[in-house]
C-alpha cells in the first residue's frame, strides 16, 4: 500500500474512532438558551423533589436569567459544580459529602426537599418478617442504601444475610419490580409512585432513622461564595420564593412535571406529594446530615467523614429570607 494511502486511511479511521469515542460521552442537556451571562443551575431530569428551577425564573431579580442544566446523577452535578461548569445545583446530600471528603471545593448553601423515597414491594409482603430470604432493590452508594440497612437493622433483618440485595439504576427499580427480578425495592419518586400505580404497596417507613428525610441540598463551590456572594445570595432567596410558590400550589408543581417531563398526572401527583419542600440549614437539620456522613463512612461509601466545619455555608440562606 502507498503511503499516502496508508496516512488518508489512518486520517479517516482516527476521525471515525473520535466520532465513536464522543458519542459515548455523556453531557448535561441545558435548558433555556446558551447566554453567557446566566446563572447555571444543574438538576435532575425527571425528579419532583428537584424541580424547583424551573420555577425560580419567575422570582429572579430583574435582568438575571437562571439557565437549567439537566443531568442524570447527583455525582455528575457536584463535580460541575467543582468545576465551574454549573453556578449551582440541586443534588442529592450524599454526593456533597463525598466531594467535600475528597478535598472538592464545594459548600451546601441550603436544604431543598427532604423525602421523595419510599420503600415498596410485594402486596403479601406485610410484615417486616416476611421480607426475608426476598429480593431487594437499592441504587448504591445513594442515601437510599442507607436507609435501607438501617432500616432492616431497626426491624431486627440483617441486610447482609436475611435478604438478598439487588444494585439497580434508579431507572432500571421499576422494571426489574414488575418482571419479578426483585420483590421489592427502596429507591427514589418517581420509581416509587410508579410501583404502587402497579400494584405494588409500602412496605417500612425508610424516615424512621437518625437521618430522617434528608435528601436534596442547594450546593455551590467555595469560590463563587468568596467572589460572588451576593449573586448567592440572591439566588437562594430565588429557591426559597420557588419553593414557596411549590408548596402553596402542588397542581402547578404536579403539572410542570407532567409538561416538562411526560409523567402520567397521577403519577405526579402520587410523588408529590411523598416530597417535603423546605431551605433551613438549622441545627437539627445539619445534625442529621452529620449522622448521614457516619453512617456513609460505616456502610463504606467514604474512607473517612468530611470536616463538619467545611460542608455547609449557613451564611447565605440566612441573608436570602423567605
Amino acid at each position: 500500500m502507498k503511503r499516502p494511502l496508508r496516512a488518508l486511511l489512518a486520517a479517516v479511521f482516527a476521525v471515525v474512532t473520535l466520532a465513536g469515542l464522543t458519542a459515548c460521552i455523556s453531557t448535561p442537556d441545558s435548558v433555556g438558551g446558551s447566554d453567557p451571562h446566566a446563572i447555571r443551575i444543574g438538576t435532575l431530569r425527571g425528579q419532583p423533589h428537584l424541580y424547583a428551577p424551573y420555577f425560580m425564573q419567575r422570582f429572579a431579580p430583574a435582568g438575571t436569567t437562571y439557565e437549567i442544566v439537566l443531568f442524570e446523577n447527583s455525582p455528575d452535578i457536584k463535580n460541575a459544580l467543582a468545576s465551574g461548569a454549573v453556578d449551582f445545583g440541586l443534588l442529592g446530600a450524599p454526593s456533597m459529602l463525598a466531594g467535600i471528603a475528597a478535598g472538592q471545593d464545594v459548600r451546601i448553601i441550603a436544604s431543598a426537599a427532604n423525602g421523595g423515597s419510599g420503600f415498596v414491594g410485594r402486596p403479601e409482603i406485610t410484615t417486616p418478617n416476611d421480607l426475608r430470604g426476598k429480593k431487594i432493590g437499592y441504587p448504591a452508594g445513594s442515601s437510599q442504601e442507607i436507609l435501607l440497612k438501617l432500616t432492616l437493622r431497626a426491624h431486627g433483618l440483617d441486610p447482609a444475610t436475611d435478604v438478598q440485595l439487588v444494585n439497580l439504576a434508579y431507572s432500571d427499580m421499576v422494571n426489574a419490580y414488575r418482571s419479578g427480578q426483585i420483590d421489592g425495592f427502596l429507591s427514589a419518586e418517581t420509581g416509587v409512585s410508579l410501583a404502587l400505580r402497579a400494584g405494588a404497596r409500602q412496605i417500612l417507613s425508610p424516615y424512621d432513622t437518625a437521618i430522617g428525610g434528608v435528601n436534596i441540598v442547594l450546593g455551590t463551590r467555595g469560590e463563587l461564595l468568596t467572589g460572588d456572594r451576593e449573586r448567592a445570595r440572591q439566588t437562594v432567596h430565588s429557591l426559597i420564593q420557588a419553593l414557596n410558590f411549590m408548596k402553596s400550589d402542588h397542581d402547578a408543581w404536579a403539572q410542570g412535571l407532567v409538561d416538562t417531563f411526560g409523567l402520567d398526572r397521577a403519577v405526579a401527583d402520587t410523588s408529590v406529594g411523598n416530597v417535603t419542600l423546605r431551605w433551613e440549614l438549622d441545627d437539627e437539620y445539619r445534625q442529621r446530615v452529620a449522622a448521614l456522613a457516619e453512617q456513609m463512612v460505616a456502610f463504606d461509601q467514604l474512607p473517612q467523614a468530611p470536616d463538619m466545619t467545611k460542608v455547609f455555608d449557613t451564611g447565605v440562606v440566612e441573608t436570602a429570607g423567605a
